[in-house]
Order: C-alpha cells, then sequence, then structure tokens
C-alpha cells in the first residue's frame, strides 16, 4: 500500500474501533505537521526522516510522522512569533469564546477522540473517554478563568499607591509525553493560549494522533493562524532543537526526570526563559491498619488497586510502592491480590502498554526481580519480544511483587507499568520514612480513618499531591506539581498564570 498523506478531516468519519480498524487496514497514514494554520507536506519529502508509531495492541504499524527538522522547528518558531503581538492584544473576552468553541467541538467528537487514542496509547476505550473529557474540561476551565482574573494592590501610605500587572510571557515550547497524550497536552495548550500566548506543541512520538486530530479542531475553532502550531519528531533532534532555541520564551514539559535534566542544562544560559517542568515519580502508597476495618476494607483495597494498575500503570501520579502496616500484611495481601486478579485483566480492563520499547524497560526490571528472588504474588517475566515480529501486540500481565529490597533497582526506579511492590511497616516513623526514602516526590497516597494522622503524616510526606482515602482526584486550580526529582514549577489555575505570564508592579505617586 502506498502512504497516505492526510489531515484530520480523513479521518473524521471513523468514530468507532471498528471503522477506525478498517481505515489501517486499507491505508499507511502520514502525519503531518500543522504549522501557521495549514498542514504542512513534510511527509512527501525525501529529505524529512520518517518516524513509524505501532499500535500497542497489535504491534502493526498504526501511521509514520515526520521527524521535524531544526530549520523547520524554526519556521514554527517564526509563526508562532508572528501571531504573537496581536493574540496577545485580543480580549479575554474573544479568547474565551475561541477557548469555548475548541472544548465544544472536542465534546462534539468525544468518541472519535477517545477510539484513536485508545488505539494510539494502547489504554482501554474506557479510561480514553475519561481523559478525553478532561481535555475538554482544561479548556472549559480557562476559558472562564481568565475573565475573573484578580490582581493585587497596595498602598504605601501617603506615598504611592502600587498594583501587579501581568503580561503574556511569550512563545512556549509545549512537550507532552506518551502516557496521556490529549489530556496532557491540552493541560498545556489550555493556559496558554488563555494567558495570551503562542506556542509550538510536540507531542511524544509514540502517540501523535490525537495532537493531530486536535489541530484539527484549532482549525474549526477559528483560532487564529500561528497561535498554536503542532510539530511531530523525536526528543534528540525535533525536541532539542524546541526548547533550546532563544526565541522560545519558554518551556511547558511533562515526561521523565532525564529528560527534564537535559532541558535544563539546554537552557542553562537562558536565563528568561520561563521553565515549568513535570517529571517521574515513584509514588507510595501507606496503608494504615485502621483502614483495613470491615466497613474502609473495600475502599481500602480498591484505592490501592485503582492507583497501581490504572492506564497499565503507566501514569506517573500511579501508586507503585505500597507499604503495609503489619498488623494486617497478610490480610491485605490476600485481599488485595485476589482484587487485582479479578478486576484487572488484560484485554479487558486492563490495555497494552505503550511501545516495544516500553514493553522491554519493563521486562528487564521484571528480570532483575526474579533474579534478585523476589516473590511474584501476581504476574510473571513477560515473553521476550523482537523489532520486526509480529507477536500480537505488547502485553503485560499486572504484577504483585514481594520481598523486594530497599536498594533494588526495582523498588527505587520509575518502571512506569503495571508493577508494584509491596513492603510491610510497624508505625507511622518508619512509614514515612519509607515513603520518603525516595529520589522522587511527586505524589502519595495516604489510607487512613484517623483524623488526626491524615495531617499528622500527610503533613510530613515529601510529595507535591498527597490523595487521603482517593486518588487521582483534580481541582483544577490547584497546584500541580512534585518536590525534589520530581519537576520544578507548579501549574493549575494561577499557578498557571504564573508560568505563562510575566509581573511588574507598578508605583503611582498619592501627590
Amino acid at each position: 500500500m502506498a502512504s497516505t498523506i492526510i489531515t484530520p478531516d480523513t479521518i473524521w468519519p471513523y468514530n468507532t474501533l471498528l471503522e477506525a480498524d478498517e481505515f489501517i487496514n486499507d491505508n499507511v497514514i502520514s502525519l503531518s505537521n500543522f504549522i501557521g494554520g495549514q498542514f504542512t507536506n513534510d511527509s512527501f519529502s525525501n529529505s524529512v526522516k520518517q518516524l513509524d508509531s505501532f499500535e500497542p495492541a497489535t504491534g502493526r504499524l498504526l501511521y509514520t510522522l515526520p521527524c521535524t527538522s531544526p530549520a523547520q522547528v524554526d519556521a514554527a518558531i517564526g509563526f508562532a512569533r508572528a501571531a504573537f503581538p496581536s493574540w496577545s492584544k485580543t480580549s479575554r473576552a474573544e479568547r474565551s469564546a475561541i477557548l469555548q468553541k475548541i472544548s465544544q467541538l472536542i465534546r462534539e467528537n468525544r468518541e472519535l477522540f477517545a477510539v484513536w487514542e485508545s488505539m494510539d496509547q494502547g489504554k482501554t476505550l474506557k479510561r480514553a473517554r475519561i481523559e478525553v473529557d478532561r481535555a475538554i474540561s482544561n479548556f472549559s476551565y480557562f476559558s472562564t478563568f481568565i475573565l475573573h482574573e484578580q490582581t493585587a494592590a497596595r498602598m504605601v501610605d501617603g506615598v504611592a499607591l502600587t498594583y501587579e500587572h501581568r503580561s503574556p510571557a511569550g512563545v512556549f515550547a509545549l512537550i507532552s509525553p506518551w502516557n496521556m497524550p490529549l489530556y496532557l497536552l491540552t493541560w498545556k495548550i489550555a493556559p496558554c493560549i488563555a494567558f495570551g500566548c503562542t506556542a509550538v506543541a510536540k507531542p511524544s512520538e509514540v502517540t501523535s494522533m490525537s495532537a493531530f486530530l486536535l489541530a484539527g479542531i484549532f482549525q474549526k475553532a477559528g483560532l487564529p493562524k500561528g497561535v498554536v502550531n503542532v510539530i511531530f519528531g523525536d526528543g534528540a533532534i525535533t525536541g532539542h532543537s524546541l526548547v533550546s532555541s532563544p526565541l522560545i520564551d519558554g518551556v511547558s514539559f511533562t515526561g521523565g526526570t532525564e529528560t527534564g535534566i537535559a532541558i535544563r542544562r539546554a537552557t542553562a544560559h537562558q536565563i528568561s526563559k520561563h521553565l515549568s517542568l513535570e517529571l517521574g515519580g515513584k509514588n507510595p502508597t501507606l496503608v494504615f491498619a485502621d483502614s483495613m476495618s470491615p466497613s474502609t476494607r473495600e475502599r481500602t483495597i480498591r484505592i490501592a488497586a485503582t492507583a497501581a494498575f490504572e492506564n497499565q500503570g503507566e501514569i506517573c501520579l500511579c501508586g507503585s510502592r505500597i507499604y503495609v502496616q503489619r498488623s494486617v500484611y497478610d490480610e491485605f495481601m490476600s485481599e488485595y491480590t485476589k482484587y487485582v486478579a479479578e478486576n484487572y485483566v488484560v484485554g479487558d480492563t486492563v490495555g497494552a502498554v505503550a511501545s516495544l520499547q516500553h514493553y522491554n524497560k519493563i521486562r528487564r526490571y521484571l528480570l532483575i526481580a526474579e533474579a534478585e528472588k523476589a516473590t511474584f504474588h501476581l504476574g510473571q517475566v513477560p515473553p521476550s519480544l523482537l523489532e520486526g515480529r509480529d507477536y500480537g501486540g505488547y502485553w503485560i500481565q499486572p504484577t504483585v511483587l514481594t520481598g523486594v529490597h530497599k536498594t533494588s533497582s526495582v523498588q527505587i526506579d520509575e518502571i512506569f507499568g503495571p508493577v508494584v511492590t509491596i513492603t510491610p511497616f510497624e508505625d507511622e516513623d518508619e512509614a514515612i520514612r519509607l515513603a520518603n526514602d525516595s529520589q522522587y516526590g511527586l505524589a502519595a497516597v495516604l489510607l487512613t480513618t484517623d483524623g488526626a494522622r491524615m495531617r499528622r503524616v500527610g503533613e510530613q510526606l515529601q510529595a507535591g499531591l498527597v490523595w487521603i482515602n482517593c486518588w487521582l482526584v483534580r481541582e483544577l486550580g490547584t497546584p500541580f506539581g512534585g518536590m525534589k526529582n520530581s519537576g520544578t514549577g507548579r501549574e493549575g489555575g494561577e499557578h498557571s498564570r504564573d508560568v505563562f505570564t510575566v509581573v511588574r508592579t507598578l508605583h503611582l505617586p498619592s501627590f
């Protein structure tokens, strides 16, 4: 089959899994960049390297995409810079109306986005729908937030009135990961354009389809040309050229800690550049004995399992280190493994992991666990998969491990898959010490019915987000981000305003 250059309009009719599957079987799809309000013909050029993206559930080729060159990156930045003066001066009401239109158009095409997100990333269709809904909320939330913005004024008695004034910070590089492609990209784009900035967005090369479809929404919503440009490519060439450009005023990045470090290094000499880096996590879940009472046991087991295995464990906020008070350890282990086995079934409630490379990464950690004599209560080391062979997808069973030493890489590193370790603790002090024994500090889950403990322990956990008797609950105005090597900066509500605006203080004399 010949490669088919498409636009989002080409895909619009295929909004069921069956229809999308038939379209893929009949076509070799090539995505194209969205620059200056138009889809380019990069994929026709022999000089542009093409990248392959495979469907996780089957291993078949899903589409190709361009590895955008530094020259093309500069062109996209140029369009964003040209659009900035006009867009930054539009009224809040005008920006709000466009964001509302984008939100509505995604809502109208909810199933389309969910179907292609599921096929592209490997997640279940049910999970994909949840994330599309969150993308809708991102645009809706910031469309109204900017209409009710507040500022601060202060009096210097008898001398002056001072007040804070904010203005858009400029052109941003917005880089999102492969685990929640649409949701996390819109979490960046929505506040960026709401606060009057323009952008060049780069999704992960592993999961680029929803960003491609989103660019089509921007066209339909009447977003002015150049306000958001969507380019595709890898990190080494495309991503590096984008973040290191002196014409980029800020970077909002979600992804691995190593890449975050590389961005810090590439931009260290650019002091004025705004950086918001949401990085990795190896998050603890603390299970206290009181949470295993008859009235709360089911909730405890459910939350601990959901926090570990939702989206195949491919969420930076997953609780992959579970610590259980020793007095209820055996009871918890018995009920937890039973619950996971019944409720997290591969091919039904558990999708495929995102790529062959990630499959092999997870497998390496499970080989280490096996070599170190860890106990596999659920799961096993998956079979070896080689490049270029059809194995029917990248499937890994939910895995529950005990007997993992605290110095093991299985316990220390972010595996980012359906793998959880369970360890006993004696008391609060040990629980806090174990939870904080990590280079990361993104999130934590605290399961207890003791109100005093909720505050006493919760306020000592070294995590940017602490969930007590719940998980993944979000109010979009709260600060999102981590401590330690889990990143720098916060986003959400006024915290996103801090990322995408610059503030000056004006002093007006009283005389």
